[in-house]
């Protein structure tokens, strides 16, 4: 286990961020080294996907193929997002976080230089492994420097909104960089990066080393707990492809049954876990993680099932098409500021029951597409209802899974909650995928592709209504939990006693 954070320079000590919202130049530039790395994280996972059909021209790669740049960024990031959580609590965050950094920084220039499929693929893996460690790192930073309460919530705030923001403009951007060449998807994120790391050196915390012996690397556990992830999020991509019922794909997830059997029981007995299965006893821990999972899988579904819907049934070009779901990501970056105040002044379950109603609204609203339908009338008011619930959910999802965790384990919760969003990610996808496929049935036809895209929205609905459940159930039982008891009238008690007596 790693000690206290022990910052190296008074100043960001004096800034006490946990009685006060005034905060100095230095806090404040820590904060957005932070962001920056969030904000790339982010737009990665969403930027390279306009670019794909550039990409495979030019290299030659097939559709399968294709399907890989993105994969094993999500295969990296979904796969290892544990132990990299786990690794900024025991190697220390600020190192994790700059490490992670200069090889996300690295594998970006790799990209944009490489000509083989199979080096391009390696590298947007490489990415995704980097990504999994500067999240928890970056998340756990914050959690540790800015005290609970208004503090965290406003530094909560800010950073998610940002990470948010860079997945909802991951499109826009992409759109803009393909029409100069899909490299420049890869080479933008460059110089950001490496700007981020040299302030990052200079700004934030440092803690001290980790003492020898007074936590342990739980071994067993990292690898049965990083199998099993990297096998699912590799068994649900690759489904589509092999078939559901297939033996390999059976086969598959069978032995990731085995692996993550194997995983809680090592967890429940080793001295030093890699994951404290306790940490789960936290009842809005539990349910934060959950909620995670069907935020980010029922926006996975929906944003695919859109960009299909828009560019192959109405052929919006790909620059059309980004600046039409523009609207969601500006929603999104301008609410970033003012979302700790309104944390703090409606709590983070109200926010939530809110933010995924606004969520599964919008996902209900496109249902009604058709051949013709009109950006006014379809497209404008689900983007509007989903910028509301990314911007009020997103923060507050965040901020409900890292609460009441102790510094310690910061970078466990915050590995938990990022792995919650990648892996509901990946398999809501391919699920999408193959409800889309099996309901087209292989047809071009305008009528047979509304025949798939239509019942996916319908799954993708019923996602987000899951999730609406947990977060209405959270909020009961928080309100009962905060509901004072009933105080006995002892005068109905000395009344009996006179009538007996």
């Amino acid at each position: 286990m790693t000690t206290a954070t022990t910052p190296s320079t008074p100043p960001l000590a004096s800034d006490d961020p946990s009685h006060s919202l005034r905060w100095s130049p230095r806090l404040w530039g820590t904060l957005v080294v932070l962001c920056a790395a969030m904000f790339l994280d982010a737009l990665d996972v969403s930027m390279v996907g306009v670019a794909l059909p550039s990409i495979g021209a030019e290299l030659g790669l097939s559709t399968s193929a294709l399907q890989w740049v993105v994969s094993g960024y999500v295969l990296g990031y979904g796969g290892l997002l544990l132990l990299g959580g786990r690794a900024a609590d025991l190697l220390g965050r600020r190192r994790v976080f700059l490490v992670a950094l200069g090889v996300f920084a690295a594998a970006s220039l790799l990209g944009g230089l490489v000509d083989s499929g199979p080096l391009l693929i390696a590298t947007r893996f490489l990415k995704g492994v980097s990504a999994a460690f500067t999240a928890p790192a970056g998340l756990s930073i914050i959690t540790t420097t800015f005290a609970e309460g208004p503090a965290r919530n406003r530094a909560l705030s800010i950073y998610t909104t940002c990470g948010a923001s860079g997945f909802s403009l991951g499109l826009v951007l992409s759109g803009l960089l393909t029409s100069a060449g899909w490299r420049w998807t890869f080479l933008m994120p460059v110089p950001v990066a490496l700007i981020a790391l040299a302030f990052a050196a200079r700004l934030l915390p440092r803690q001290a080393a980790p003492e020898r012996g007074a936590g342990g690397y739980d071994v067993a556990g990292a690898i049965t707990g990083t199998g099993a992830l990297l096998l699912l999020v590799f068994t649900v991509t690759e489904a589509q492809g092999a078939g559901w019922a297939s033996l390999r794909t059976l086969g598959s997830l069978a032995v990731v049954a085995v692996l993550a059997t194997a995983f809680l029981v090592i967890e429940s007995r080793t001295a030093h876990p890699l994951v404290r299965l306790g940490i789960f006893r936290n009842g809005g821990v539990s349910r934060a993680n959950l909620t995670a999972a069907t935020i980010f899988g029922s926006y996975a579904g929906f944003q695919f099932i859109v960009t299909l819907y828009l560019q192959r049934l109405l052929d919006w070009s790909a620059l059309e098409m980004a600046l039409g779901l523009l609207p969601a990501g500006a929603l999104v970056a301008l609410s970033a500021t003012r979302m700790g105040a309104i944390v703090d002044r409606f709590g983070t379950n109200r926010l939530l029951v809110i933010g995924v109603t606004a969520l599964t609204a919008g996902y209900a609203l496109f249902l009604r597409l058709d051949e013709h339908s009109s950006y006014v009338g379809l497209v404008l008011p689900s983007m509007v209802l989903l910028g509301i619930g990314f911007a009020l959910a997103f923060p507050s999802v965040n901020i409900a899974a890292t609460s009441g965790v102790a510094d310690e384990e910061q970078g466990l919760a915050s590995g938990l909650v990022n792995t919650a969003f990648q892996v509901g990610s990946a398999v809501v996808l391919a699920v999408t995928t193959a409800v889309i496929t099996a309901g087209s049935d292989g047809g071009e036809t305008p009528a047979a592709q509304l025949d798939g895209y239509r019942p996916a929205l319908l799954l993708v609905t019923g996602v987000a209504l899951a999730g609406l459940l947990v977060t209405v159930v959270g909020a009961v039982v928080e309100r009962r939990r905060r509901e004072p008891a009933p105080v006995p009238d002892y005068r109905y008690e000395r009344a009996e006693e006179l009538v007996k007596g």
